[in-house]
């Protein structure tokens, strides 16, 4: 019988060099793949920004003719750079500009003139409108995000699902629907892409809010469950011991 206190215990208890170096190269990946990945995204969005903004400036202005120009090279001997980031700048400046002018009276009406134009063409009012009503839901300074996270019984009865509660039902449908009690509107994510789902209406008794936040919420659903926020707390409040 093994004596849990010799060496030869200890020695076969202790792990391996190879799952030793696995579990140091799993804690790393968990510490790398988050930065590699945050950096790697940033620089395609910045590399795809200037690749659509330098092609609007003048070749004289660009960063590599400057440079050359500076730097006295003649035609043949130039410099070669990529200035990464420098069409964003342009692109953030560009729409600072507009958004102010857009602001004031003038562009106001320029605009009014634009989109009244832009009604008149069946094709191009529909796409104009879809993409102007998200492009207000999603930059809108308002408060426009979800209230709270909350459990509804989804697909059947028995089966809960974590939802988001929008607001309130409003006109026609809150007219229909409504029966002396509030109908709540619900968006229903998807696992694990919480930006695909269903609109649910729902009255207001079908609907369990949650004490978590929206945020511990979307966590929960990308990860599909393997990410439980305050998970010992809530086992140490629903389980105490005695």
């Amino acid at each position: 019988m093994n004596d849990p206190s010799s060496d030869d215990y200890a020695k076969r208890l202790k792990p391996g060099i190879f799952a030793r170096l696995r579990g140091n190269f799993l804690a790393g990946l968990i510490i790398v793949a988050p930065i590699g990945l945050t950096i790697w995204l940033i620089w395609t969005v910045v590399g795809w920004v200037d690749s659509w903004v330098w092609p609007f400036v003048p070749q004289a202005y660009q960063p590599e003719a400057l440079v050359n120009f500076w730097l006295g090279r003649e035609p043949g001997n130039e410099v070669t750079i990529n200035v990464r980031g420098v069409g964003v700048v342009i692109f953030l400046i560009f729409t600072i500009l507009v958004g102010w002018i857009g602001k004031g009276l003038i562009g106001r009406s320029f605009l009014g003139i634009g989109e009244r134009l832009v009604d008149r063409m069946p094709v191009v009012r529909s796409i104009y409108n879809a993409v102007k009503q998200i492009a207000e839901t999603v930059f809108s300074q308002r408060d426009t995000s979800f209230d709270k996270a909350c459990l509804v019984e989804y697909p059947r009865r028995g089966i809960w699902a974590i939802a988001f509660i929008s607001t309130n039902a409003k006109g026609e449908i809150d007219a229909k629907l409504s029966d002396g009690e509030a109908i709540v509107t619900v968006f229903l994510p998807t696992t694990p892409n919480p930006t695909s789902g269903f609109l649910l209406f729902l009255p207001q008794r079908d609907v369990q809010p949650l004490d978590m936040s929206v945020e511990d919420a979307a966590k929960l659903v990308i990860s599909a469950g393997l990410v439980y926020p305050n998970g010992k707390e809530s086992l140490e409040t629903h389980n105490p011991t005695d």
